[in-house]
């Protein structure tokens, strides 16, 4: 087996004892795939957009086919942690407060940070 399937497979039935890091994974996997209405959807959607006022088609074109291609890899893990089942599922992650706190200011700035962007009128 490849290393990259088996380190995949590592993620295989994290939602069954990790439900809760496993929707922040989630979210920034989301995120980072330029799903609306987060962060990385209108930070992507801005640039293509000033790439190509700029007369930049191809990049953008490139960039955009790049997303499509990322955004297959970040479903892979997805469907690891939500659908995959295993015999050796990762044990309960018990977090402290430190650490929590980062999560939680991350899950903000990926949803917050589009909130004024969802106000605008273009």
């Amino acid at each position: 087996m490849p290393k990259a399937k088996r380190a995949l497979t590592k993620y295989n039935g994290l939602y069954q004892t990790n439900p809760g890091l496993s929707l922040i994974m989630l979210l920034a996997l989301f995120s980072l795939g330029g799903i609306p209405p987060l962060a990385g959807f209108f930070g992507k959607f801005f640039l293509f957009m000033a790439a190509a006022q700029k007369g930049f088609y191809l990049l953008v074109l490139i960039a955009v086919l790049n997303t499509i291609i990322s955004l297959y890899y970040y479903l892979l893990v997805v469907k690891a942690m939500f659908l995959n089942r295993s015999d050796n599922t990762v044990e309960k992650f018990k977090c402290d407060f430190p650490t929590r706190l980062a999560l939680g200011i991350c899950v903000a700035g990926i949803v917050i940070t589009d909130l004024p962007v969802l106000s605008l009128k273009v």
